[in-house]
């Protein structure tokens, strides 16, 4: 990919280069509402999708394609960057561009399972619902091989096959009428009640924390940063980011008490 300047059409070599204070005064701008400025703070950004492409290695055609995927997250990132962060905008968007990508790459995973293979994964798929109701326990391979009469062998290769390839969205069963699709067989343990009520919680917590201490949590518990790389990117001492770090965690504790 270093040999190519155009990617998806843009001119890479041709990309402005700016200053960190002018991309604060730019965001300013754009969380106005000034379309042009967010316009232009998109190119002045590029630079950071191209970034992580390279982390990537792409090549080709697909360069093209991750390098759209990964504008899509530098622009989620431009929508939902708070300013009160008090962390710089690459530091906040690097992350989301990322996952984007990745997002990509498995979802467009180039390895496919033959028809002969899925239909049997997903026999299993319904024979295990069908134990776990019967036996009120999560049934064995042995249990459902024999279920659904095929070998435990083929079973568990046609489970191994589709366990990142298969799609959320394709159909385990119809009756002609109405279709299940996979994604129906899954409940959400994730997003209770329970567990919304929490996130709120804590999002009240960290508003009652300092700019600094927002901005510390955010690098190491969001970005994924060492004390030691925390320290010298906002240019205190690693200490100090350990007490503040502790600090605001205690706080975030108290307030949820």
């Amino acid at each position: 990919m270093s040999s190519k300047v155009v990617i998806a059409g843009v001119d890479t070599s041709k990309l402005p280069k700016v200053s960190n204070a002018d991309l604060v005064e730019m965001m300013k701008k754009v969380k106005s509402g000034d379309l042009k400025a967010r316009d232009y703070f998109v190119v002045a950004n590029l630079r950071l999708v191209l970034s992580v492409l390279h982390r990537f290695g792409a090549r080709g055609d697909k360069a093209d394609d991750m390098f759209q995927v990964g504008c899509v997250g530098l622009m989620k990132a431009i929508d939902n960057f708070d300013e009160s962060l008090n962390v710089r905008f690459s530091t906040y968007a690097v992350p989301m561009i990322v996952g984007e990508i990745k997002r990509y790459l498995r979802d467009n995973n180039s390895v496919r399972v033959s028809r002969s293979l899925r239909d049997v994964a997903y026999k299993a798929l319904q024979a295990k619902e069908e134990l776990s109701k019967s036996l009120a326990t999560e049934p064995t391979l042995d249990q459902i091989a024999s279920h659904i009469n095929v070998p435990l062998k083929t079973v568990t290769f046609a489970l191994d096959a589709i366990s990142e390839t298969v799609s959320l969205s394709e159909p385990i069963y119809s009756d002609g009428v109405d279709t299940i699709h996979l994604l129906d067989q899954i409940a959400d343990t994730k997003n209770t009640d329970e567990a919304i009520e929490e996130n709120l919680s804590i999002k009240d917590a960290i508003k009652t924390l300092s700019g600094r201490e927002k901005e510390i949590l955010l690098m190491r518990y969001y970005v994924g940063k060492t004390q030691v790389e925390v320290s010298e990117e906002i240019g205190i001492s690693q200490a100090q980011v350990s007490r503040l770090e502790k600090n605001a965690l205690k706080s975030i504790k108290d307030f949820l008490s």
